[in-house]
């Protein structure tokens, strides 16, 4: 990046436009807000403007390129300042997530509406207390109380968790681990619930019918629903992570 031909440094202006081709939401108040919250410290000038070096520029990038590519709350990113400071400097950009490729779309059955059959059925009539489910899970107390209270999970009777729980709670460990907090999975159970008032209005004069047949169709269309659901999801995503590999 060539610095000014009077000084080794760049004013915050400079910075803003050598680095708004790669990051187009770079604000000068973005800038500020990373400086207050400590992850840059540009030296100032005697009137006080900040004085940006190629080592600052360097940070700065680095931190940007974790919040686009790699979506990490400031608290990861910190982490991974201090860890990068500790052997002696951070890389000129941040290195690239890995992401796993989604599988394509099983072939449909004819008699199955475009469905495919997913995954095995969860088993429904697992019960697990919450030392029970955090062991299982990986998770430690203080996360379960965390996810509980941004609507991820929630017990079901008498305080038990079923199957179901444990595979939100074993997914949700794995965002956790990636950097992720509790409120950022919140999302995921807004769309399952957006999801189901959905297939609710779509069966539910079916599923009003008392008698036995009407509910086994009803409850056939609610199976077809989850697996179009699930393939459009998978479909929809692997489109839209494409263009970051």
């Amino acid at each position: 990046m060539p610095l000014s031909r009077s000084r080794d440094y760049l004013s915050i202006g400079e910075v803003l436009d050598n680095l708004r081709t790669e990051f187009p939401d770079i604000t000068i108040s973005k800038i500020r807000f990373l400086e207050t919250e400590g992850l840059i410290s540009p030296e100032r000038t005697g009137s006080g403007y900040r004085k940006f070096f190629d080592e600052d520029v360097a940070r700065l990038r680095y931190i940007l390129s974790l919040q686009r590519d790699h979506f990490l709350p400031l608290k990861v990113i910190r982490e991974r300042l201090d860890q990068a400071d500790s052997n002696g400097g951070v890389p000129a950009v941040a290195p690239p997530s890995v992401v796993a490729p989604v599988p394509s779309a099983a072939q449909a059955d004819p008699q199955s509406d475009g469905a495919s059959s997913g995954p095995e059925p969860i088993a429904t009539d697992v019960q697990l207390t919450r030392e029970e489910l955090c062991r299982a899970a990986g998770l430690a107390a203080d996360q379960l109380a965390a996810l509980e209270e941004y609507g991820v999970l929630a017990a079901g009777e008498g305080g038990l968790y079923e199957g179901s729980h444990l595979v939100v709670a074993k997914a949700a460990r794995g965002f956790l681990d990636r950097g992720l907090e509790p409120r950022h999975l919140k999302m995921f159970r807004q769309f399952a619930e957006r999801e189901a008032n959905l297939f609710e209005q779509m069966v539910g004069p079916v599923a009003l019918r008392k008698d036995p047949e009407a509910r086994r169709q009803a409850s056939g269309s609610i199976s077809q629903l989850v697996a179009l659901a699930r393939q459009l999801h998978d479909a929809s995503l692997g489109t839209s992570v494409k263009g970051m590999l």
